[in-house]
């Protein structure tokens, strides 16, 4: 019996709410306990790319190289069955976000290399219209200032998927206060249409 090959890890890249001190970094913690992930640091990606927020301050990487700020956020190193359960909570087959290559650099080094890793993207069924929802402003970091707001899914209106809510936002004209309420009763009746794909 030989030793058994070591099982390929995916560097993932969070920017939101996966991050340690954000609400849905218990999942990272109950994987890094489940030995299906490990933190390798605080990075920033190598390109600027617009880092925004949608209805109840959700965070959102859009897929714009060149646009918006150099964003950071955190790196872990995830197994294949970590992946899976992150696929689920970012609704990979929903459309809801999209997971796509990106480039980073670690943090304390200026001249650092550049790694390869996974990020989460905004689904590019709507990532344009909410780029343009945040009048093409973003962010370099999703702190504790721009997730003031955040509504856990759990406390969102149950009767709208996550892709309406997005819609509601998206149509909604209070860009002027993007830090304002985005439950059912603040949001427009019509919702933009979103081309989304069935999976």
């Amino acid at each position: 019996m030989g030793a058994e090959k070591a099982e390929k890890k995916t560097i993932i890249f969070t920017y939101g709410t996966l991050k340690r001190g954000f609400s849905n970094h218990v999942l990272l913690q109950d994987m890094i306990a489940a030995g299906d992930a490990s933190f390798l640091g605080v990075y920033q990606t190598a390109d600027r790319l617009p880092l925004v927020c949608g209805p109840y301050r959700v965070p959102f990487l859009l897929n714009f190289p060149c646009s918006g700020e150099r964003v950071w956020g955190e790196l872990y190193a995830v197994s294949a069955r970590g992946l899976i359960r992150m696929d689920e909570l970012e609704g990979i087959t929903r459309a809801h976000y999209e997971r796509l290559p990106i480039k980073v650099q670690p943090q304390a080094q200026a001249q650092a290399e550049v790694t390869m890793a996974e990020a989460y993207y905004a689904h590019r069924n709507y990532a344009e219209a909410l780029w343009k929802r945040n009048g093409e402003k973003g962010y370099s970091c999703y702190s504790e200032k721009e997730a003031k707001g955040y509504v856990k899914r759990k406390d969102r209106p149950q009767h709208l998927t996550f892709l309406e809510q997005i819609g509601r936002f998206i149509s909604s004209d209070q860009q002027e206060n993007p830090s304002a309420c985005y439950c059912n009763k603040h949001l427009p009746a019509a919702s933009v249409p979103i081309n989304v794909v069935n999976h």
